[in-house]
């Protein structure tokens, strides 16, 4: 059974509530439920945290490489300041799916640079919760994948 991190970071607790006209009416316990039941069908193990400490993140992730596959992570507002988060999942070396509820690259052209992006395995923008579904399955999938090549 493949385990994935998924992480949340800051302001994504406040879904549902902020900014609707951007990130939708989904609550973050929706999409949570939404990633459980995934996982259920996928038999994978998952475990869900959200932080808006940029430290807190980081030791996450520095703590999963004993512990976890893959991480699935949006990073919100660090994906364009955080070269921690950054070192801290290229340390890590585990795949990293980055996902975003919306498109970064329509937006502000603050958000259009990712620090993250260059680490991960691959980036997920634009299709709201959904996005989180598809990471996971990514991952999943990248994993079965290099199961099945390390196996021949």
């Amino acid at each position: 059974m493949f385990r994935v991190l998924v992480l949340h970071g800051p302001n994504l607790n406040m879904l549902g509530k902020r900014e609707r006209p951007v990130y939708g009416d989904v609550s973050l316990k929706a999409i949570n439920t939404a990633i459980t039941r995934l996982a259920k069908q996928e038999r994978v193990q998952v475990e869900i945290r959200h932080s808006n400490q940029e430290g807190e993140l980081v030791t996450w992730i520095q703590d999963a490489g004993d512990r976890f596959d893959a991480i699935v992570i949006n990073p919100a507002g660090y994906t364009h300041t955080s070269v921690a988060l950054r070192d801290a999942i290229a340390g890590v070396a585990l795949p990293t799916i980055e996902v975003h509820l919306t498109n970064i690259y329509r937006r502000e052209e603050f958000r259009h640079r990712s620090y993250i992006a260059g680490v991960a395995l691959g980036q997920i923008s634009g299709f709201g919760p959904t996005g989180y579904l598809l990471g996971i399955k990514a991952a999943v999938e990248h994993l079965k994948a290099t199961r099945a090549a390390a196996a021949q």
